[in-house]
């Protein structure tokens, strides 16, 4: 439902309210707002201006400062579009940390059911590979670096963990160690390729979306987290290998298969803070000890020390 400007009735209508207020462009334009369903750290808006413009917003939730660099965010929004797969940023508010995008008209965001379809995966793989493929963004974040500070988090709100911690922490400690000693293809990111940041249209074109934990990463990274969150079968997943890289072969897919287990403990990690800091109705704590579930079936699988070896 459209509300006008002015026509707040819930603290997020009023925060919403404030952000159209603070934007240069439309002051004196009549607007136009209602909330926009998905996502599960932000509250997102769609927003129409009496000039025929229509955009998308969203309002950072609660905590996700402790997450979250918003200009590296907008940076690399900015440099997806210039590749060719992104939205264009028509606006930033540093202050707020809020993004305002032209609305992607005739797209839709993806489910796991669409990348069941082989076109659709070979064109994920082919935007993914034009962001991986742009020019450095000034944040590097690894894989590493991002674990470590979401488990520091989790101690300093209180959250859970679960009470094998301290062998994950030794299973990353050796990922860490045989990646490193490998070399990292450090380059820009997305670092959160569930389904729902992949917008769809009805000639299955993509267009990549959210990139709020974006950084500068090992490459294989990216890969290796689509796989988590899509439950690819084994095969599905080497013929992705092979489109990303124009090969395969066992190290490569070993280098996958380890950062798999990385990629689902620091989901886990993230989920057990947001557990503490979060106002949003979503059930973290389930989500992440999923996350760990999966992560620990990676560190226990009888091929991890051959994983290794092969990096």
């Amino acid at each position: 439902m459209w509300k006008q400007a002015g026509e707040a009735a819930s603290e997020d209508e009023r925060r919403i309210e404030a952000v159209l207020a603070r934007v240069e462009p439309w002051r004196g334009r009549r607007l136009r707002y209602r909330p926009v369903a998905g996502g599960i750290s932000n509250i997102n808006w769609r927003v129409a201006d009496d000039a025929g413009g229509d955009y998308f917003l969203k309002i950072p939730g609660r905590g996700t400062d402790m997450f979250v660099s918003r200009a590296a965010a907008n940076e690399a929004s900015r440099l997806a579009h210039q590749c060719g797969f992104g939205v264009e940023v028509v606006a930033f508010l540093p202050e707020e940390g809020v993004e305002i995008f032209t609305f992607a008209h005739g797209y839709r965001a993806s489910s796991n059911l669409d990348f069941l379809r082989p076109a659709v995966r070979h064109n994920a793989v082919r935007a993914l590979r034009a962001f991986n493929d742009s020019p450095r963004l000034t944040l590097t974040k690894t894989v590493f670096e991002m674990i470590e500070e979401h488990l520091a988090q989790v101690a300093e709100v209180g959250g859970r963990l679960p009470d094998d911690i301290a062998h994950m922490r030794r299973g990353l400690a050796d990922a860490r160690a045989a990646l490193l000693a490998s070399g990292l293809d450090l380059v820009p990111c997305m670092n959160d390729t569930l389904a729902g940041n992949f917008m769809i249209n009805e000639a299955d074109e993509l267009k990549l979306v959210d990139f709020e934990y974006a950084s500068n990463n090992e490459r294989a990274y990216e890969l290796a987290l689509w796989f988590t969150e899509m439950a690819f079968p084994g095969e599905v997943e080497r013929e992705m290998v092979e489109a990303y890289f124009g090969r395969t072969g066992r190290g490569i897919e070993a280098r996958v298969n380890v950062l798999k287990a990385l990629a689902d403990m620091k989901w886990a990690s993230w989920a057990m803070v947001q557990e503490a800091v979060s106002t949003l109705d979503f059930d973290y704590y389930k989500y992440g000890a999923w996350k760990y579930r999966r992560a620990r079936t990676q560190f226990h699988h009888p091929d991890w020390p051959l994983w290794l070896r092969l990096l």
